[in-house]
């Protein structure tokens, strides 16, 4: 007790009372002291006890201001591990006061340097499940472009890597650009840097152009069909963000962009586009994004309720498993007729069936009214992917 009266008192010496948490930890203090008063006395015995707690804080570096006033800056400014409670510091709740396991960290928190954190979590470098959504479109569309018996283009599935890690987190920029009101208001958005103020709009942009110019740089290298075929996905990147404030099906114009490169995958490989198997992978791709976002909208709903903004989940409602349900198996049908289409070899087709299980087990098992397990099944989607992909590079191979 003695050392935290002596706390109170340097603090109080530093702030010149700016802190305002002082009262309420002095109040804490307060509770926690015995009743007697011979507590609030020096030891008897040694009367500069209190002195020798006060020297030992001022060999401590002071702490910021910030730490106690916002500490979701500090977890933008990597000062904090993200995974901290918003809660107060003075919280006697042991889930609220206790920092997660350094397991629950990312590389960004681990590896990103202070100055450059705010900008990674802008991009979502610390949540690579949209890469991952983004870039399985284009994968699948290169591969399935491959001739028979071949692997796919390498470079071009190292490019178009690259690419969806810059176009996620250029649209995820102006996604937070167009909804920093919003996001304040949202829990699971509060502590973005827009919403939170660690960053403001005109960095924002100007990191918006910096992401932009690096894939201006990716798509030069693709042929002159690709790079007009690239360049148009821009409207869709930019308008997206817009939708769920007029309309239920956000999450449509979401599959409309995050599965264009099924379109510009193909044509970087041929310079055209071959309706009869390209427009059935896309259509695919649209109806898995449904699934899997409508899934990761059952999050924000009640929030979106309260703030006014539209999604499929709100739209669905308690039909929601039923709709996802039919959107799944028009997925699988679409990428079914696709792999026909394109003559792809048997390994195809169980490994179809398997994407089949695996989204069936999404829509099944989901508790839509619990946020983690939504979470959960959106996450789980990158194996989706993943089967997708290994059905077609074996069955161009056997093809």
């Amino acid at each position: 007790m003695a050392l935290l009266r002596a706390a109170v008192s340097e603090l109080r010496r530093r702030g010149r009372g700016a802190l305002t948490p002082l009262p309420a930890l002095s109040s804490l203090l307060s509770s926690l002291s015995p009743r007697s008063p011979a507590s609030t006395r020096p030891e008897p015995n040694n009367p500069h006890a209190d002195r020798r707690h006060v020297i030992a804080l001022r060999r401590c570096p002071p702490l910021p201001a910030s730490a106690v006033l916002a500490p979701e800056l500090l977890h933008a400014r990597g000062l904090l591990p993200r995974h901290w409670s918003h809660a107060s510091p003075l919280s006697t709740s042991s889930s609220s006061s206790r920092p997660a396991d350094k397991a629950q960290l990312t590389w960004v928190d681990k590896w990103i340097p202070e100055a450059a954190r705010p900008y990674a979590m802008l991009a979502r470098l610390d949540k690579p499940i949209g890469t991952w959504l983004l870039a399985w479109p284009c994968m699948w569309s290169i591969t399935i472009a491959a001739m028979p018996g071949d692997l796919p283009d390498l470079k071009m599935l190292a490019l178009f890597g690259c690419g969806a890690v810059l176009l996620r987190g250029a649209g995820c920029t102006v996604n937070d650009l167009l909804d920093r009101d919003i996001d304040n208001k949202v829990e699971r958005t509060r502590s973005r840097p827009f919403a939170s103020g660690v960053l403001t709009p005109l960095q924002g942009v100007g990191f918006l152009g910096i992401q932009l110019l690096l894939g201006l740089g990716i798509l030069l290298q693709l042929n002159n069909y690709s790079r007009i075929l690239g360049a148009s996905s821009l409207v869709l990147v930019f308008s997206y963000p817009l939708m769920k404030r007029f309309t239920f099906w956000p999450q449509a114009y979401l599959g409309l962009t995050f599965n264009w490169g099924a379109l510009l995958g193909w044509a970087a490989i041929k310079e055209s586009i071959d309706p009869a198997i390209i427009l059935p992978l896309y259509t695919a791709g649209i109806c898995w994004t449904l699934v899997y976002d409508t899934i990761y909208a059952h999050q924000d709903k009640e929030d979106d309720l309260k703030v006014g903004v539209k999604s499929t989940a709100l739209r669905f409602g308690d039909l929601t498993k039923y709709w996802i349900s039919g959107f799944g198996a028009a997925c699988v049908g679409s990428l079914a007729l696709s792999g026909y289409n394109a003559d792809l070899g048997w390994p195809y087709y169980p490994f179809i069936a398997a994407a089949a299980a695996q989204l069936a087990w999404q829509v099944s098992t989901v508790d839509l009214s619990s946020r983690s397990d939504c979470n959960k099944k959106f996450v789980s989607n990158k194996w989706f992917g993943a089967l997708v992909f290994s059905g077609i590079l074996f069955g161009r191979l056997v093809s």
